[in-house]
């Protein structure tokens, strides 16, 4: 109570602010434009973060892949999570967070036949690759079978928000440690 005996409302929970910024490194014909990029990685936002999000073709891809995770192909997106921002770090301070900070990378080539091969429309791919990288800037992780599940989880619950359908309604269930399927 305060001192005029009035009870204060609780403090509502002030929204992450987000700094995006998006890079074309391939023509941006039929990908979505910032404003929707920014409205889907707002979406996935839990807290401060300052992320650039690039588009790029197949051989940017591999590059990135093969310096990074010593694969030898492009792969639909990778996310780099980065340490201490001090653009935000000062309000962040205030609220005991530590921010977001990081580039999420899309291949465009790939997220183009994906989305093809999976009959899924473009944008809702897209949609998804985003959602999944600003979550893997914030910490989420699908290493093992309960943390995919955790990931999974908020991954679906954001993009139905979003109106995006389950991108793992066909996922087949994940095969036990050990177990062998036989070839036919």
């Amino acid at each position: 109570m305060s001192a005029k005996g009035r009870s204060r409302a609780p403090l509502a929970k002030p929204k992450p602010r987000l700094s995006l910024e998006v890079q074309y490194g391939v023509a941006p014909a039929r990908l979505p434009p910032p404003a929707t990029l920014r409205r889907w990685a707002t979406a996935a936002t839990e807290r401060d973060a300052a992320v650039t999000l690039r588009f790029v073709g197949k051989r940017e891809g591999q590059t990135l892949n093969s310096l990074y995770r010593g694969r030898q192909y492009p792969t639909n997106v990778l996310a780099f999570a980065y340490g201490e921002n001090p653009r935000i770090d000062q309000t962040n301070a205030r609220r005991g967070t530590r921010p977001a900070t990081g580039d999420i990378v899309l291949c465009a080539p790939v997220v183009r036949d994906e989305a093809r091969m999976q009959r899924k429309k473009l944008a809702d791919h897209c949609a998804h690759l985003v959602v999944h990288g600003m979550l893997h800037l914030q910490g989420y992780e699908h290493d093992n079978a309960r943390d995919a599940r955790v990931m999974e989880a908020r991954e679906t619950a954001l993009l139905a928000r979003l109106g995006v359908s389950d991108p793992y309604a066909d996922k087949p269930p994940p095969r036990r440690q050990g177990s062998t399927q036989q070839q036919r």
